[in-house]
């Protein structure tokens, strides 16, 4: 069953497109004149020029907004598109989740007739510089450094691709793993956790002992005290990168 069946139930309540990082991908997707969305999940961040979403979850699909492109259920490992189908062909934060993901990028370049546009993280950065999995959760930085991959091997599986950081503004809108990271209370409800996948796919009974130690850290003042430096900053870097690949 795919996974985004049982957690992406919510979804669409935490996950709302950022604008600063949609138009981050706008301006990587460049003078495309179509665009085909692989790993779709609820279509955040599809540009107007978008023909089709590819996404193996019902569940996700059945979040899409009225007037979104039309999706199909499929996989990123057998893409039912045509050699050539889109001038750029988008995959964002999903490349983690795919069985093969050699596979699956050797089909956004069958299937990408000029530029393919990835995001993904550095997970070695990711653990270094954010202090929840650092800190407090390392269980899920576990987690996600079995199904991470280097940026680098992207990069070459992609045939060469330029990386760009994302900035995770302190505000931001998308709730993924990092996007609350100077609003620290928000780790503490169920409802942020089901939509971050490290976290409920690590399961909250395996999380329990640090999310316990961070609810008294931020009830004693520890959290503020210990991370003061961060709630000065509009925006981190803690490793989201977008990827960008001509063909």
């Amino acid at each position: 069953m795919n996974i985004y069946d049982t957690i992406g139930t919510s979804y669409v309540h935490t996950r709302q497109p950022d604008p600063r990082i949609a138009a981050q991908i706008h301006a990587a997707l460049g003078d495309a004149s179509d665009v085909i969305n692989i790993g779709a999940g609820s279509g955040s961040y599809e540009p107007p020029q978008t023909v089709l979403a590819v996404e193996p979850s019902e569940v996700m699909i059945a979040q899409r907004p009225p007037g979104a492109a039309p999706a199909v259920r499929a996989v990123a490992e057998r893409l039912p598109v045509r050699d050539g189908a889109a001038d750029a062909v988008m995959a964002l934060l999903t490349i983690h989740h795919w069985t093969d993901p050699e596979a699956g990028i050797a089909e956004l370049r069958r299937i990408a007739r000029r530029r393919i546009v990835v995001l993904t993280w550095d997970q070695q950065v990711f653990r270094e510089r954010f202090w929840l999995v650092r800190d407090y959760l390392p269980q899920a930085a576990e987690f996600d450094d079995e199904r991470a991959m280097p940026i680098d091997v992207v990069a070459e599986l992609l045939g060469g691709a330029w990386q760009e950081p994302v900035p995770i503004p302190h505000d931001c809108t998308d709730g993924f793993g990092a996007a609350f990271w100077r609003r620290p209370q928000a780790y503490l409800d169920p409802r942020v956790r089901a939509g971050i996948s490290m976290l409920a796919q690590t399961g909250d009974a395996a999380l329990a002992p640090g999310l316990a130690a961070l609810e008294d850290d931020l009830n004693t003042g520890r959290w503020q005290d210990r991370y003061a430096d961060l709630l000065a900053l509009d925006s981190i870097d803690v490793g989201y990168r977008l990827l960008v690949a001509e063909l």
